[in-house]
C-alpha cells in the first residue's frame, strides 16, 4: 500500500521554500518587461558620443602610462595632506556626533511632543538631502578654500547619518525601564540619564566609530573641490599632470582606508 503524502510528511519539520518574486505571473512579467523597456529607453536617450569615447581611450592610455611607476619623491607633501585629512575627519566627527545626540532626542517621537519631533526630523532631512560634495562646494564658496570648509561639510554629513540612526534607536528602547525610573519620582532629565542613555550607549559608540571611519574616506572626496586634506593634494597633482604622484596618493588613500577599516572593525568586535 502506497502511503499518502500526509503520511509521508507526518512527524517531519516543515521545509522552507523560497517565496516567488511576485506570485502573479502576469504581474511578474509585466514588471520585468517594464524594467527592460525603461533600461533600453534610458540607454537610447542618454547622449553617449562613441567618437568622443574612442578619442578618449588614447588619452587614458597616456595617463596610465605616465602614472607608472608611482612616485613617492614628495613624501612630505603626501604626509601633510594625510595629516590634514585626519584632523578634518576627527574634528568633524567630534562636532557632528556632539550635535547629533541632542538632535536625535528631538527627533524621537516617543520622548518629545509632536511639534518638537517634526522640527528634529526636519533638521535630519535637510542634513541628509545633499551629497557631501555639494555641501563642500557651498562651504568653499562661503568660507573659502581650506580645511574649515571640509570640517563644516563633514559635520553636516555626520549629523545626517548619526542623528537618524540614533533617533531610531531611541524609539526602540525598552519603555519599561523609563516607566520604572519615572515611578521613583525622577524628572525628565534624570529619566534620560538613567533610563534612555544607558540603552542607546552601545549604538552611540558604534555609530561614532563608524562615522569617524566614514569621515576619513569622505575627507579625500570633499578635498577634490577645495575643502582641504589629501583630496586637495590629489587634485593639485592632476592639475600639474603629475600622474605618477597622483597614483602614489591614490595607493596611499587605499592603504589608509584599509587600515582604518581593520582598526574600526576590531574596536567594534571588542566592544560587543
Amino acid at each position: 500500500m502506497t502511503p499518502t503524502p500526509e503520511a509521508r510528511t507526518a512527524g517531519r519539520p516543515p521545509t522552507w521554500r523560497k517565496p516567488a518574486f511576485i506570485r502573479n505571473p502576469y504581474v511578474r512579467w509585466t514588471v520585468i518587461l517594464v524594467a527592460v523597456a525603461y533600461v533600453w529607453w534610458a540607454l537610447s536617450m542618454l547622449p553617449f558620443d562613441l567618437q568622443r569615447i574612442q578619442e578618449g581611450l588614447p588619452r587614458a592610455a597616456r595617463i596610465f602610462s605616465g602614472a607608472f611607476p608611482p612616485s613617492f619623491a614628495r613624501s612630505q607633501l603626501l604626509l601633510d595632506g594625510f595629516l590634514e585629512s585626519i584632523k578634518i575627519a576627527v574634528l568633524a566627527t567630534v562636532l557632528g556626533v556632539g550635535l547629533s545626540v541632542p538632535i536625535a532626542f528631538l527627533a524621537a517621537r516617543n520622548i518629545v511632543p509632536r511639534l518638537v519631533y517634526l522640527v528634529g526630523r526636519a533638521v535630519i532631512i535637510v542634513a541628509r538631502s545633499f551629497h557631501p560634495v555639494i555641501v563642500a562646494i557651498l562651504f568653499v564658496k562661503a568660507v573659502g578654500f581650506g580645511p574649515l570648509a571640509g570640517v563644516l561639510t563633514l559635520t553636516i554629513y555626520s549629523i545626517g547619518f548619526v542623528a537618524k540612526m540614533l533617533a531610531e534607536k531611541i524609539e526602540e528602547i525598552d519603555w519599561g525601564q523609563v516607566e520604572a525610573v519615572r515611578a521613583s519620582g525622577a524628572g525628565w532629565m534624570t529619566t534620560l540619564l538613567y533610563a534612555v542613555i544607558p540603552q542607546i550607549m552601545p549604538r552611540q559608540i558604534g555609530l561614532s566609530i563608524y562615522q569617524l571611519d566614514s569621515n576619513l574616506r569622505a575627507s579625500a572626496i570633499v578635498g577634490l573641490v577645495g575643502a582641504g586634506g589629501i583630496g586637495a593634494t590629489l587634485m593639485n597633482a592632476f592639475g600639474r599632470y603629475d600622474y605618477d604622484f597622483a597614483l602614489a596618493i591614490t595607493l596611499c588613500i587605499i592603504g589608509v582606508i584599509l587600515v582604518s577599516e581593520a582598526i574600526s572593525g576590531r574596536i567594534r568586535r571588542n566592544l560587543w
